[in-house]
């Protein structure tokens, strides 16, 4: 199951996908630094992960480099973390910023994993959105995979 929904007037993109593992293994793939800068990002991304302090009110810097050589410089700060179920970090930068709320719900032995972008900005969403809803499937995709490869 794979769903996106784009809500102007609340300012969010959601998506949303089953993977075939439980949370607490979904969640493993984010919360350790060196299984997340395997996957993270859309198709083609690689990343350094320069801080990662998994707690609330900790930092996140990150370089996501594209295909095309272009570093895209990522600083966020982790508000709410509860192990298993859900994570929440304000994105400051480099172009965007918004609210995630990563949901990890179970669904039987499954995850139901969810972005949850709040934006700033209705005109944000407008300006997006035809980028981040394939970016973010691209992202579930590798999670997928990662967790499939390495995690079961």
């Amino acid at each position: 199951m794979n769903s996106a929904i784009v809500d102007i007037q609340n300012q969010t993109i959601i998506s949303t996908r089953v993977i075939d593992s439980p949370p607490d293994v979904v969640f493993k793939a984010f919360s350790d630094p060196e299984n997340l800068k395997l996957w993270w990002g859309p198709k083609g991304f690689t990343n350094t992960i320069e801080q990662f302090e998994f707690k609330p009110g900790g930092t996140w810097k990150y370089i996501m480099h594209g295909s095309d050589g272009t570093d895209y410089h990522n600083c966020s700060e982790f508000k709410e973390i509860i192990e298993g179920e859900k994570v929440v970090f304000i994105h400051h930068k480099p172009m965007h910023r918004f609210d995630m709320t990563l949901g990890f719900e179970a669904i039987g032995n499954k995850t139901k994993f969810s972005f949850t972008m709040k934006f700033e900005e209705k005109s944000e969403v407008e300006k997006i959105e035809q980028f981040v809803v394939p970016a973010n499937e691209e992202n579930f995709d590798r999670l997928e995979q990662f967790v499939y490869s390495n995690l079961k």
